[in-house]
């Protein structure tokens, strides 16, 4: 018989209101979790599917130590899309009295505030950067939830997680470490790592069947075959119908952003051609529709979501406009929208079960090996999408197959293989190098012993031998002390001021050695222009840049031969047939986007003349944003102050994508840079001559109304 809530050691009115939710009763891993000790304080690593209530387990045990007041709670996430989905879902525990908070940006802060709240829900980079501040409060930490906790796995991502991790441990080694993920294959090193109890269960609410899908057959892993009705050509498109006609929604997985697209409309095709309306709610598609229109700036993706949305259909990647993303989420949460047609970025983030998981493929190009399959443990993370709680009895994960002979081959090594094994990804210069330097800034690790110490208690440390990670520290602390981040005295180590500041910016040591060689060269900072900073900063590790194609290469050469003047990088190092030269000519092409948006350049045209998603040009202003702030914050060091003006103000253009012009206008909430345009164009073109207008005025203007004209009147007699 399935364990009570009211039986738990935890308070009464939290068992109440989980009840108020549906939750009385423990499922099958949850049960093992308490058994091994969750309410004893003992570490625990839960490696379960999807939906077997990893989440649950990790709320008990926040919440029993807070009323038992030992404490506050952590919990991780690797992207600021969960940190929202958990953010949202644990609000609910505000009613019994917890308070409950989410931090994701500003990466110069300390988040001070931080110091009232019970449950702290960020990120692992954001964790990372508060750690590098060492506020008062995060002594106070009881328990640490890592979710996702594979994902230490991740060349990009892995090292920040795993050192986040060792530095709590560090600083609260009574804490109760909490790691939950659905795949782990060598989850007993994991538990080894974190001296924490261990839950393995293959256990699902909703069962799950693999399978294989060629042309119109479908074979499973347990023998059973199925037909699938051969509507199109497109066996893909022919399992998405397929599991709209059985009444469930889909998630199809594809590889690239492109075949993303052209499936979703190839779908979408088919139902508005065909007697498909019995399935969809044609009225709150509608509305979704338009709310996706009138929600930002219209463009031809958010047209193109718009229109296929009608259908019950919509495409998901990283390059739409997070609003966009969100409203398409809640729409297919609430059973509105039927079919999303992803990339693999989704099986990642938020959670989004659907009856059918469709697979389109399971191969991806890389620039460097051409195209290969994925790694096991990222399908396990598609399928383990499959089945939706409370709405299906099974869940299908099908994976299409491409020839007769792949048949076989996807079975065996997707279907029936395990997950590789999790490993480390910090032994690496570039990587440690920026997490030494925070150590030292931070008085973590004064010495080397201590360094050595810290670094033999990562997952690295415990797993591998640690002569190569102490050569790696010996050479890093060389180079910290040669760029001179830190100074040594007497075996210890301290950061200096530009090493300190560095560490708190959060920012990658190269690419404050980029920004102090041009601060400290006897360049005329009156001269420089706005594409020239714009540059500088596409220069450093730190900003993404956009590929550049083989046709694409003569036009930038042209670009950089115009405004090599402009450059305030040396260039002497890069050859016209070497790869860094390549590089340099996609920061050409990074930066002359930048410019295109500061110079009002229509967000529509950016996109289709650099062919990115609103969601990526939001991604670049962020970066280009939080670079020139730090460019900023290391003038103020060398005391290069004459040049502070032109970074702010750049920077204020960067983010409301307008010219110097109307610099003044675009702050005013609400405003932004095409209404900014609109008032400067009637002449309104500062706020002084803006006072003269009353709202009567302001609501006959384009893209205004009465509430933009109230909001900015209501501004003007504030400030």
């Amino acid at each position: 018989m399935a364990l009570s809530l009211v039986e738990l050691p935890i308070p009464t009115k939290v068992a109440m209101l989980l009840k108020d939710e549906g939750i009385t009763t423990l499922y099958p891993p949850q049960e093992e979790a308490v058994k091994k000790g969750i309410f004893k304080k003992k570490n625990l690593v839960m490696a379960a599917p999807t939906a077997s209530g990893k989440t649950l387990i990790a709320e008990l045990v926040m919440l029993k130590n807070i009323f038992e007041n030992r404490g506050k709670a952590i919990y991780l996430v690797p992207l600021r899309a969960i940190a929202s989905e958990k953010y949202k879902e644990f609000k609910k525990y505000e009613e019994i009295g917890i308070k409950v908070a989410i931090t994701t940006g500003d990466y110069d802060s300390s988040d001070q505030w931080l110091a009232n709240y019970d449950i702290i829900i960020t990120t692992n980079e954001k964790a990372d950067s508060l750690l590098r501040h060492n506020p008062s409060w995060i002594n106070n930490i009881a328990v640490v939830v890592a979710d996702e906790i594979h994902l230490i796995n991740d060349e990009d991502r892995g090292p920040t997680l795993e050192v986040v991790l060792t530095r709590l441990m560090q600083i609260n080694p009574e804490a109760q470490i909490i790691a939950l993920s659905a795949t782990i294959n060598n989850a007993d090193e994991i538990a080894h790592w974190l001296n924490a109890e261990l839950v393995v269960s293959n256990w699902r609410p909703v069962p799950l069947k693999e399978g294989v899908c060629y042309r119109r057959t479908v074979q499973f892993s347990d023998g059973s075959i199925i037909k699938v009705k051969e509507i199109v050509s497109n066996a893909t498109v022919n399992l998405a119908l397929h599991g709209l006609l059985n009444n469930g929604q889909v998630l199809v997985f594809t590889n690239t952003r492109r075949k993303g697209v052209k499936l979703a409309q190839k779908i979408a095709d088919v139902i508005s051609n065909r007697l498909f309306s019995q399935y969809l709610e044609r009225e709150s598609l509608n509305k979704v529709s338009q709310e996706i229109i009138s929600s930002t700036e219209t463009t031809q993706l958010s047209r193109q979501l718009a229109e296929l949305v009608v259908n019950g259909v919509v495409f998901h990647h990283a390059g739409l406009h997070y609003v966009h993303r969100e409203i398409i989420e809640n729409a297919y949460r609430n059973n509105i929208i039927k079919i999303i047609v992803a990339t693999p970025t989704l099986a990642a983030g938020v959670n989004l079960p659907a009856r059918y998981v469709i697979i389109d493929s399971v191969k991806r190009y890389d620039m460097r090996y051409g195209y290969s399959y994925i790694p096991i443990l990222e399908y396990k993370q598609m399928v383990g999408r499959a089945g939706r709680p409370q709405y299906d009895d099974i869940g299908y994960a099908i994976t299409i197959a491409r020839s007769k002979s792949e048949i076989d081959y996807l079975l065996e090594t997707y279907v029936m293989g395990n997950p590789e094994d999790i490993t480390s990804k910090l032994a690496n210069r570039a990587i440690l190098v920026k997490h030494i330097l925070a150590s030292i800034a931070a008085k973590y690790t004064p010495s080397l012993k201590n360094m050595i110490t810290f670094f033999s208690r990562t997952f690295y440390g415990f797993k591998e031998d640690l002569s190569i990670i102490e050569r790696i520290i010996k050479d890093s602390l060389s180079f910290l002390l040669a760029e001179e981040f830190v100074v040594e005295k007497s075996n210890f180590f301290s950061a200096t001021r530009f090493g300190e500041r560095v560490s708190q910016l959060y920012i990658d040591p190269y690419t404050a050695i980029i920004f102090r060689n041009f601060l400290l060269s006897d360049r005329d900072f009156s001269n420089i222009t706005a594409f020239g900073l714009l540059h500088l900063i596409c220069h450093t590790p730190d900003m993404p840049k956009l590929n550049i194609s083989r046709n694409e290469v003569y036009e930038y050469e042209d670009i950089l031969e115009d405004r090599y003047d402009q450059i305030l990088v040396s260039t002497d190092e890069f050859y016209r047939d070497g790869f860094e030269y390549y590089e340099f000519l996609s920061e050409v092409k990074t930066a002359s986007l930048l410019e295109d948006w500061i110079n009002e350049k229509p967000e529509d045209l950016i996109l289709d003349k650099y062919n990115i998603g609103s969601g990526d040009l939001l991604r670049l202003k962020e970066n280009a944003e939080w670079l020139l702030y730090a460019v900023g914050e290391i003038a103020k060091i060398f005391g290069k102050d004459k040049i502070l003006k032109i970074i702010n103000d750049l920077k204020v253009r960067v983010k409301y994508g307008v010219k110097q012009e109307l610099l003044e206008l675009a702050k005013l909430e609400g405003v932004g840079r095409v209404r900014a345009r609109i008032l400067y164009n009637v002449g309104y073109t500062t706020i002084e001559k803006l006072r003269s207008a009353n709202q009567k005025d302001l609501e006959r203007l384009p893209y205004f109304g009465p509430k933009i004209a109230e909001q900015i009147i209501s501004q003007l007699r504030r400030i």
